[in-house]
């Protein structure tokens, strides 16, 4: 029976009762030890009624065991395994040692949890109690948590209980579990002891906290004399593994040793082996000495393992052993398991450094990494690094536990952990600059990125060289890109070092770099890599050409989706969100950047993170959003600045500029595209300045300011002087049409445009003008086509400028008839874009990190709102009515 527990019972079967109906949560319980979480999680699967449970807990000795409370959990639902999508299947199969391999790729590790999960709930639903999380392996808690992120539609409730201030990254929900209100405390006392004195009862109730655990514990050790307060309470009073340490030395020596081998392996079978093999001959079996253990309410058996009543027990029991007791014990253990349980036993036993050892280990860690869990790989290479006699092998260990570290979403180990490696590498050239790449590659990521161009452009490698080209063009620094675009020339020629040279070249004005680019995008088609259609993008993006640049954005998108790039999904996202932005696609693009925003923020990936807020920023001031926009906006400074990521900041920057432009505040937006244009590396960027100058100068005509708009206009010709697209070669003409009110470039524009969205934008612009040269029949047309547009790509302050311009030439027509896809939400119109590609629900779910009865769920929304019945109807509709696309001044 609980005591005092309403409230907490109440937010647990809350959350229960709304996964019931569709409406999947997370709940953490955290407290610290004996207050009686285990206890609320008992209760609240105790009520549960039509709903499956599923039950895993942490374990202290097996915390390094990778995916060991992923494997209690699963392994009653295995058997649907076969309903996930390949990959997932695959994933999950590797994690729990079901099939060997892997592909490394912990989000698609996480995607399969999740996809099982929802298999496993049915229509009934299905509740997941974790216990103990503090003691969680790594592998399995990142698995956990990516599941428990993404309930919203699911029919799953996950609750968790937590020691202390161990995180439970992005489970929001919390329930702090405290002492005891004091009635009920003197409730829980009376029951258990009778009712001592009152004096007694509250000051018991005072130094424990009212913690139930030891308010039941210590009335236990006091004595009738003490209970009645005849006799002064002991000073201290025993607390926490103190509880149980006169028990613990109450035990025979075979029992004693029986608890230390249960503190140290769990296997029922391995723990009796194990104290027959080390016990005296005269002391007895085993199994007697085990049920010692039982009769003192220490420990018992659960299926075929042990589990102490309670942790603080194990800790008592740790505690009291001798350590040269547990290495011995560890050694015994080691010759009676095989696989990780060995190498980790081994490690317990090692009294200094063992290299046979430490090569165990590293294997543990290499299994780890094959099934995604880079948690436990980096645990089991740390401990391998301090068993390394030798100096390099030690240094080249802790470098791959940083990296392991790294993919786990904890970099700040990561970074301790190669400042270690870089102090232990001597004189090895080679694998110093090894640590160095990795240290600018993680200080781009998550750190300063102009300390990352300085670390990187220390080496001479062509890969190296690149990395600093990278670091140098998200911190703005056109100088920095120039000069290790010049050294990259000594290089062979090839893919790589044509795009690195030929962007450094043409930054410099040097007329041999636009031909190392088209060169280099000549072998495009050959790319299968996203890294490689990446600087395929950054090449196009050199040339002007943005068009260009987008569609091989999309290209690395599509490629990084199924090739399990492990860790660099987020990043790879960002340039796809804004490709998609690019293109006019705005709700797919926020789809895409919600999705990488959380990712991102798993990975511990903080630059990544500026950039989707800063997409997200611009999203906004298209829709007309003002609040969303700046706060987003707000939010990326906040990272990008101290970062020096100007690339970042730059587009943040450029969100609140394009707001001021939507909502017609032409003299404010062309200030804020003036500040953009001059802004120096790490608050700005070169390629947002050329990318905004078509909007400086909308902005600047419509303030009045023709001087200003011809000098952009200059400096816009300037930079885009090798751009031959068509696009590109419509753009310019737009912003000729406005600096200089020549029709005809509007009309050379339109032709030229490839981009509905842009076209309309400078429909917009030449309907203007016609209706105020009082020509309303000619801009009527202009007009309700950028009108049309403007509605259906959701960017509402157009819109509405349109609707106003078109009123006054006087057509009063209705609305435009919305989109057949506009009713759908992002992610919805991103699943229907995948049906039209002929995917199917498991695919898709491959694709987008969900589970397959999660597309079916949103399929099951979208038809209705379309009025269709089936995949082949959506798949039309989408191909009929594709989204409009837009254009690269929107950045």
């Amino acid at each position: 029976m609980l005591y005092g527990r309403s409230v907490e019972i109440g937010a647990l079967d809350e959350v229960i009762a709304r996964a019931g109906h569709g409406c999947g949560g997370a709940l953490v319980l955290r407290g610290e030890a004996g207050v009686g979480k285990t206890a609320l999680l008992d209760a609240a699967a105790e009520r549960i009624e039509g709903m499956g449970v599923l039950r895993t807990g942490g374990v202290e000795s097996e915390s390094d065991l990778a995916f060991a409370a992923l494997h209690q959990l699963l392994w009653p639902v295995t058997g649907l395994l076969d309903a996930l999508p390949g990959p997932q299947r695959d994933a999950v199969r590797a994690a729990l040692g079901h099939a060997s391999g892997g592909t490394g790729d912990r989000f698609l590790l996480g995607a399969g949890v999740l996809s099982l999960l929802v298999e496993a709930a049915g229509p009934e639903g299905l509740v997941c109690v974790v216990d103990d999380f503090q003691w969680i392996d790594r592998a399995s808690a990142d698995a956990l948590l990516f599941a428990a992120r993404r309930l919203g539609t699911e029919r799953i409730a996950m609750l968790f209980a937590v020691r202390g201030d161990a995180p439970v990254k992005g489970v929001p929900s919390t329930v702090d579990v405290g002492g005891l209100p004091e009635d009920a405390a003197a409730e829980l006392l009376e029951s258990r002891h009778g009712l001592p004195a009152a004096p007694v009862r509250r000051e018991l109730i005072k130094l424990t906290g009212a913690n139930p655990l030891a308010l039941v514990e210590i009335a236990a050790r006091l004595t009738p004399a003490q209970l009645a307060d005849r006799e002064p309470l002991p000073d201290p009073l025993p607390g926490g593994a103190r509880l149980y340490g006169d028990r613990v030395a109450g035990l025979s020596s075979p029992a004693r040793l029986v608890a230390l081998i249960a503190a140290l392996e769990t296997d029922l079978e391995v723990v009796l082996r194990a104290a027959e093999q080390l016990a005296d001959r005269e002391s007895g079996t085993a199994a007697t000495a085990f049920a010692e253990l039982e009769e003192c309410g220490l420990a018992g058996v659960s299926g075929a393992g042990v589990r102490f009543r309670h942790p603080l027990m194990r800790s008592a029991v740790h505690e009291a052993a001798a350590p040269a007791e547990v290495r011995r014990v560890h050694a015994a253990l080691a010759e009676l398991t095989a696989g990780d349980r060995r190498a980790w036993h081994l490690a317990g036993a090692a009294l200094g450094q063992a290299e046979p050892v430490a090569v165990a280990l590293a294997e543990v860690a290499g299994r780890a990494r094959d099934r995604g869990g880079y948690g436990a790989a980096a645990s089991a290479l740390t401990r391998a690094a301090e068993l390394t006699p030798e100096p390099r092998a030690r240094a080249v260990r802790l470098k791959d536990a940083a990296v392991s570290a790294w993919l786990a979403g904890r970099p700040g180990q990561a970074e301790s952990l190669l400042a270690e490696a870089r102090e232990g590498a001597g004189g090895d050239s080679a694998l110093a600059m090894e640590i160095t790449r990795l240290r600018g590659r993680f200080e781009l990521n998550s750190g300063n990125a102009a300390e990352a161009v300085r670390i990187l452009a220390a080496g001479d490698s062509l890969d190296m060289l690149a990395d600093a080209v990278e670091a140098a063009s998200h911190v703005g620094d056109t100088a920095a890109v120039v000069e290790l675009g010049r050294r990259a020339t000594a290089h062979p020629e090839g893919f790589l070092r044509d795009t690195v040279a030929g962007i450094g070249l043409t930054l410099d004005g040097d007329a041999a770099g636009p031909g190392l680019l088209r060169r280099a995008l000549a072998r495009a088609d050959e790319l299968d890599d996203a890294v490689g259609c990446l600087w395929a993008t950054a090449a196009a993006s050199a040339l002007g050409e943005s068009d260009l640049a987008t569609g091989m954005a999309e290209r690395a998108g599509r490629v990084a989706r199924v090739s399990g790039m492990a860790g660099q999904l987020p990043v790879v996202l960002g340039f796809v969100a804004t490709a998609d932005r690019l293109a006019g696609r705005l709700a797919h693009s926020r789809a895409v950047s919600e999705e990488g925003l959380a990712l991102a923020r798993e990975a511990g990936y903080e630059n990544t993170v500026a950039a989707h807020l800063a997409n997200l920023a611009v999203l906004a001031a298209l829709r007309g959003e003002e609040e969303s926009c700046e706060r987003q906006a707000r939010e990326a400074l906040a990272i990008a600045l101290p970062h020096r990521v100007g690339l970042s900041a730059g587009v943040a920057s450029y969100a609140q500029a394009m707001l001021e432009l939507c909502l017609g505040r032409y003299a404010s937006a062309r200030d804020r595209f003036r500040v953009l244009a001059v802004a120096g590396p790490g608050t700005g960027h070169p390629t947002v300045a050329w990318r905004t100058m078509p909007d400086l100068i909308e902005a600047a005509v419509g303030a009045g300011d023709e001087t200003g708009a011809r000098a952009a206009l200059s400096a816009y010709e300037r930079s885009t002087e090798h751009a031959v697209t068509p696009e590109s070669r419509a753009l310019l003409a737009r912003c000729r049409g406005l600096a200089e009110a020549d029709e005809e470039a509007f009309g050379e524009a339109l032709r030229l445009h490839t981009n509905p969205f842009e076209a309309a934008r400078t429909a917009l612009l030449l309907g203007e003008r016609l209706r105020r040269a009082q020509q309303p029949g000619r801009a009527r047309a202009h007009l309700r086509t950028a009108w049309e547009v403007f509605e259906q790509a959701g960017a509402r302050p157009w819109a509405r400028r349109a609707q106003e311009e078109l009123r006054a030439a006087g057509e009063y027509g209705g609305a435009p008839s919305p989109g057949v896809l506009d009713a759908l939400t992002p992610q919805e119109l991103r699943i229907a874009g995948l049906v039209a590609d002929g995917l199917s629900s498991k695919q898709i779910a491959a694709r987008l990190f969900l589970s397959p009865r999660t597309v079916e769920y949103h399929l099951y929304k979208i038809y209705p709102k379309l009025g269709i019945g089936s995949r082949t109807d959506l798949a039309r509709l989408v191909v009929l009515r594709k989204a409009p696309v837009a254009g690269d001044d929107m950045l």
